[in-house]
């Protein structure tokens, strides 16, 4: 599969089916990840793959107690709460074989000084993004599907994940990616916004 075809075939794939993903797919994915560029070198980024089933079961919880936390921020009202539910828990939305969760390591860095602590999380941050990004497109390259979670981010909810890592606090977590047989066929949305809306030159 050509780099375009994959680019454009990527997509949030939020429901999948109840089948394994290989040991040796899951190693592929993260090597692809571990290739992105990452900030002075450091390689700071960590991989917890969930795969029991005790795991899986406790870090979908926070997943659906992060989208719940997610809907009531935005005020969304108690019937299209009831849907949401409905949707995680009978449709089982993000329910997937194998979860990927990415921690940054804060104590590793390459400026020392307080002053740079902000830039030096910044950096570690979009080292871990980019790392999450080649992992999802190499997802699609292996016939599989992958969706981005950063609702697990909430206090109190980040805090916990990061226990089921058995990871202390000087860890953080980046997102969630569950990965997955796609449960039906991918069509990938078209950006409501082309190069013209937003690019400009200087």
């Amino acid at each position: 599969m050509e780099l375009d075809e994959v680019i454009a075939r990527r997509t949030s794939v939020r429901y999948f089916e109840d089948k394994s993903v290989g040991e040796d797919v899951i190693l592929k994915l993260l090597e692809s990840a571990i290739r992105a560029p990452t900030a002075s070198d450091l390689e700071n980024w960590l991989f917890i793959v969930f795969r029991s089933d005790d795991a899986r079961k406790k870090l979908y919880d926070l997943i659906a107690e992060g989208m719940l936390e997610y809907y009531r921020a935005v005020n969304l009202p108690e019937d299209k709460m009831e849907k949401l539910r409905k949707r995680l828990y009978e449709n089982g939305m993000y329910l997937a074989p194998v979860y990927i969760a990415v921690f940054i390591d804060r104590r590793v860095r390459f400026l020392e000084g307080k002053e740079f602590d902000e830039l030096e999380f910044i950096w570690s941050l979009e080292s871990a993004s980019m790392a999450i990004e080649n992992l999802m497109l190499k997802a699609v390259e292996l016939g599989l599907g992958a969706v981005y979670i950063g609702v697990t981010n909430f206090r109190g909810i980040e805090e916990r994940v990061r226990e089921l890592a058995g990871l202390d606090e000087n860890y953080y977590l980046v997102g969630v990616i569950p990965v997955g047989h796609p449960r039906k066929e991918v069509r990938p949305r078209k950006r409501r916004k082309g190069p013209a809306d937003v690019v400009r030159s200087v």
